[in-house]
């Protein structure tokens, strides 16, 4: 191997391990804060679809999955703007930083009422720390993602990601944001309306 391949191979093996201890932290303090390790129900499933359930984002992936996807390309994307001099490792590390900060953050109290007082979560309870760790590893896929695909198709797909999950569960990243910003009633109802 070369000394420029190995010198990669070393950056990328170092943030693998910042990144892995971030998450590892993220896990530890979910548990201190309360959060369960895994859904109450007992099993661990690779996918769980019902949102109105006491197993939504209790599982490894759900409907909210997409949006963690696009955490990771809009992470990319703006850190790509703003921390350009940043080699693309210490992006990721950075990006899993925001990521693990958000899902330790949206398990607290505060953001969990907030969640149950302005969204269609009436019955959230907060994320298991196994869906919390998933959601982490479902942004650095969205990271990767938008690291390799041209601007074009990575806003194509976000677009995607966000039509598909709105016309199924009536909500979506956008929805989230804007319901957890400034709730409007209409909104609200027309979530609770008649779905799938």
């Amino acid at each position: 191997m070369s000394e420029p391949a190995a010198r990669l191979v070393r950056r990328w093996w170092i943030a693998g391990i910042a990144a892995l201890a971030v998450i590892v932290a993220a896990a530890s303090i979910a548990l201190a804060l309360g959060r369960v390790p895994i859904c109450r129900c007992g099993s661990i499933k690779l996918w769980h679809g019902v949102v109105n359930s006491a197993e939504n984002s209790q599982h490894l992936t759900d409907w909210y999955t997409p949006s963690h996807v696009i955490h990771g390309m809009a992470f990319y994307g703006i850190l790509w703007l703003v921390a350009r001099r940043l080699s693309v490792q210490s992006r990721m590390v950075v990006a899993v930083l925001i990521e693990a900060t958000w899902e330790v953050f949206e398990n607290t109290p505060f953001v969990i009422d907030r969640y149950r007082a302005a969204t269609i979560a009436l019955d959230y309870y907060g994320d298991s720390v196994l869906n919390s760790m998933a959601d982490i590893a479902a942004m650095l896929g969205g990271f990767a993602i938008a690291r390799w695909l041209p601007v074009r198709a990575t806003v194509a797909a976000i677009a995607v990601m966000e039509l598909a999950v709105l016309l199924v569960i009536r909500d979506n990243l956008t929805l989230n944001i804007v319901m957890l910003l400034h709730p409007f009633e209409a909104i609200k109802q027309w979530q609770l309306g008649p779905g799938p």
